[in-house]
């Protein structure tokens, strides 16, 4: 549904990472006011990296975490640099920084400082402030005529403000709560338990006995690094049933040892495992992934997190009953980020302009209903809601608001990298297929690595 209005809105963004940058750049673009509150002292959200990690809770289990970024020390990144860029801002080889294809955290970090800069977008950010509460001024208004109280706190000065917004885009990621399983004897153990939010190097596990729960793509990774210092590394998973590329990396260290899951752990350190082997281990780390949380909104329930189903959203972005002036970009995972970050910052803003129309409440929530159903039908849990894996959905998306749909060099890129990682876990960043190499090198010449008038580098030369 289209409109033929223009309105300015008065919005407030909450946090500088990558959707909350690109989401100020489209409402800026469309004419509204922006303010962007941004608890750090820099942009970046989660590619802010944080190596002060002492006082946060081992385990996160306060809402309010010191710390937001859960990034460690060696972490370079899963996809190809050239598939990961914003639809008119290629994340480019420069020179003086990091060239590699899959290069470190902090390489997409000065990517985003220099989206920032080329946008202009800095003047708009108000660093150190942290939001406390995010609700509605006037309950009980048609949802368009809905105005948001924002009350933040200035780290440096402790002062606290309190502002009115038209709208209210939360922008705050997901990778910072730590989620935590529940095993048996957790609250007993007493040795060293902490959750990966706050791993940041292997030296502090040097000589060791480490257990790693969860087989993800981050336990498995941070297993490839304390592997190498540690007594013992037994890596718990779900499933024994593994793929090639960790097969390899476990057959070369006699210390590292796949177990199932855990089922209990004594007081004494042992950790008793469900097939009935047991060990005594120094550290327990829980790779087990994150949890949505947003402990300064108050929607008076119309928004909860139930399982890690943030819900209802009408297209993971909007609550139907405060929609179009509360809406969370930055929801989904396991989709190409940027690029849709971009998508759902576009559509936020030109439904808060008028050019564009969600559908009526009564529709947005069948549209939930079915897909939480067909969700159900398939077998896939609750938690699971946000994952999005494949592409339509992204182009669908992009559709929606004007934008292309995903190159197909970038599809094919994406896929080749998943599938070398499967078989060469170790290696699959530096190795590289020459036929996909040869698409690259096409995809280099194309109008999308070339409008910003810089000719591109070739970060395997």
């Amino acid at each position: 549904m289209v409109s033929e209005t223009n309105q300015s809105k008065n919005v407030c963004v909450i946090g500088a990472g990558p959707s909350g940058l690109v989401a100020a750049r489209e409402l800026k673009r469309e004419g509204h006011k922006v303010v962007v509150l941004e608890q750090n002292h820099d942009i970046g959200g989660q590619w802010l990296y944080n190596p002060n990690v002492q006082e946060e809770d081992p385990l996160g289990r306060d809402p309010w975490l010191k710390v937001h970024s859960s990034i460690y020390e060696s972490l370079r990144l899963m996809s190809p640099r050239e598939v990961m860029g914003f639809t008119d801002f290629p994340f480019l080889v420069k020179k003086g920084r990091d060239p590699r294809r899959f290069p470190s955290h902090r390489e997409l970090l000065l990517y985003l400082k220099d989206f920032c800069e080329w946008f202009e977008l800095r003047d708009m950010i108000k660093f150190n402030t942290k939001v406390h509460y995010v609700g509605p001024l006037n309950y009980g208004v048609p949802s368009e005529d809905l105005k948001w109280v924002v009350r933040s706190k200035d780290k440096n000065s402790e002062e606290e403000v309190e502002q009115v917004f038209d709208a209210v885009v939360v922008a705050t990621g997901h990778y910072s709560n730590p989620r935590l399983p529940c095993i048996q004897g957790m609250a007993i153990w007493k040795r060293k338990q902490m959750h990966s939010h706050i791993y940041r190097s292997p030296e502090p596990f040097r000589g060791e006995i480490v257990v790693v729960v969860g087989n993800s793509f981050s336990g498995q990774e941070i297993s490839m690094e304390l592997v190498k210092v540690v007594k013992e590394l037994h890596l718990s998973s779900k499933s024994l049933d593994i793929y090639e590329g960790l097969s390899k990396v476990i057959s070369k260290h006699e210390n590292f040892h796949l177990r199932p899951q855990i089922e209990t752990l004594r007081e004494d350190g042992t950790v008793i495992f469900n097939d009935g082997s047991s060990i005594i281990a120094d550290t327990i780390l829980y790779c087990t992934g994150y949890t949505y949380s947003f402990p300064f909104l108050d929607t008076k329930g119309m928004v909860v997190v139930d399982d890690n189903r943030v819900g209802p959203l009408y297209e993971h972005t909007f609550p139907p009953a405060l929609a179009p002036s509360l809406s969370l970009v930055g929801i989904p995972r396991r989709i190409l980020g940027l690029p849709f970050f971009e998508s759902q910052g576009k559509w936020v803003a030109q439904l808060l302009s008028g050019k564009k129309a969600l559908p009526s409440y009564e529709e947005m929530m069948k549209s939930i209903k079915e897909f939480f159903h067909s969700k159900e039908e398939a077998g896939i849990p609750k938690h699971y809601t946000h994952e999005i894996e494949g592409f339509d959905y992204c182009d669908k998306y992009a559709e929606n608001v004007g934008l292309p749909k995903l190159q197909e060099w970038r599809k094919d890129l994406c896929v080749s990298a998943v599938v070398n990682l499967f078989i060469n876990l170790e290696t699959y960043r530096d190795s590289w297929n020459d036929d996909i190499d040869e698409k690259l090198q096409e995809a280099l010449r194309s109008p999308y690595f070339t409008q910003l008038g810089v000719e591109p580098e070739d970060p395997s030369l």
